[in-house]
């Protein structure tokens, strides 16, 4: 015999974990489901179905539902044309960040540059700073940091 009050009551407690839109449709998956497993236990000469077997179920469905919304929001086209802050259209493709673009701003302020230097180079820079003669060491590191920069640059 089939519950429909019950499947209707469970279906309510679990539709709120899904996005608004998506509520109703979700709480009539939860009740077809347990409908159908219900017919499925009476068919094989069992009883009715346990609170916690329709809860599981009800679960299982929610979990399924966010599965293939995760799964059909994770596929977007770059081309998509989506609209900015300014009421200006671009395409998606425009909006990735290049690794290797230099922001201008923070590259004219040495604060921000020192931050990530070498104390070594610091020191070295502040001998040169104050005409003290470097030594070999000194010189050394200063040529190797100013080649492999120069490499990074290409």
């Amino acid at each position: 015999m089939l519950d429909w009050g019950k499947y209707i009551t469970i279906a309510d407690r679990y539709q709120h974990k899904a996005k608004y839109q998506d509520r109703e449709d979700l709480n009539h998956t939860i009740i077809s489901s347990l409908a159908d497993a219900q017919l499925r236990l009476g068919n094989n000469g069992g009883g009715q179905l346990s609170d916690i077997a329709m809860l599981r179920i009800a679960s299982c469905r929610v979990a399924d539902y966010w599965r293939e919304e995760y799964r059909h929001n994770r596929i977007t086209s770059l081309n998509t044309v989506i609209e900015d802050g300014d009421g200006s259209t671009t395409e998606l493709i425009d909006t990735i960040a290049d690794d290797k673009a230099i922001d201008l701003h923070d590259w004219l302020d040495a604060r921000i540059w020192l931050l990530g230097c070498p104390k070594r180079l610091i020191v070295i820079v502040g001998k040169r700073l104050k005409g003290i003669p470097l030594d070999h060491k000194d010189r050394e590191y200063l040529r190797r940091f100013r080649q492999r920069e120069q490499k990074s640059l290409f």
